[in-house]
């Protein structure tokens, strides 16, 4: 498998899970502004999307958007316990924190990196964001990860768009439950590892 990676964006996500897995796989840079890969080539002969997150299967086959790969990955390794078995209540309850932090919390953190954004409007995302992370705040409290006790792809998901906090101009630690969130979900080895290996900080 390959991914087509952008450093800190959302397909830090996917490669989180890849490495939770245990799957081989390979990294293919993207820069997103000229849509180009590291040998020139034009990224959108690939995917004609021309955004991040892509992976490229086995067979030549290739899966984008986040949520879809996640899964896919954690259904190819069930092993892994990254996503409950389809069919069941619980991978309904997955896919309900997927579709929440991709439409309520990924696309309102977009805001702050559009260059066109307005004081104004990056004001009101902040004010949803704090309502949406008052929900995942409550909802942590109780548990260690979204569904419980065990780590799933949306909890690499939600790290991952946590990520942009900082720029964002907002304090995690007002939430204590996703600050200790977050710090938990970076100690973990494949999180420490995909880290790295986008050479961003912990």
């Amino acid at each position: 498998m390959k991914l087509y990676f952008s450093a800190g964006a959302c397909s830090l996500s996917p490669h989180i899970v890849l490495r939770e897995a245990g799957i081989p796989f390979e990294l293919a840079a993207v820069d997103l502004r000229s849509k180009r890969l590291a040998d020139g080539s034009d990224f959108r002969a690939i995917n004609p999307k021309g955004y991040v997150p892509a992976l490229q299967l086995d067979d030549g086959q290739l899966l984008t958007e986040g949520p879809a790969i996640v899964q896919y990955v954690a259904d190819s390794k069930p092993e892994s316990k990254l996503a409950p078995p389809a069919g069941t209540f619980e991978r309904y309850r997955l896919q309900e924190w997927l579709t929440y932090i991709g439409t309520e919390i990924h696309k309102t953190y977009s805001t702050f990196f559009n260059p066109s954004a307005t004081d104004e409007m990056r004001s009101a995302a902040r004010e949803r964001l704090a309502m949406r992370l008052d929900f995942v705040a409550k909802e942590l409290e109780a548990k260690p990860f979204l569904l419980g006790d065990t780590f799933t792809v949306a909890d690499a998901y939600l790290y991952t768009v946590l990520r942009w906090s900082q720029f964002a101009g907002i304090d995690l630690s007002k939430w204590p439950s996703i600050q200790a969130f977050f710090e938990r979900v970076s100690e973990r080895p494949a999180v420490k590892q995909a880290l790295e290996a986008e050479k961003l900080k912990k």
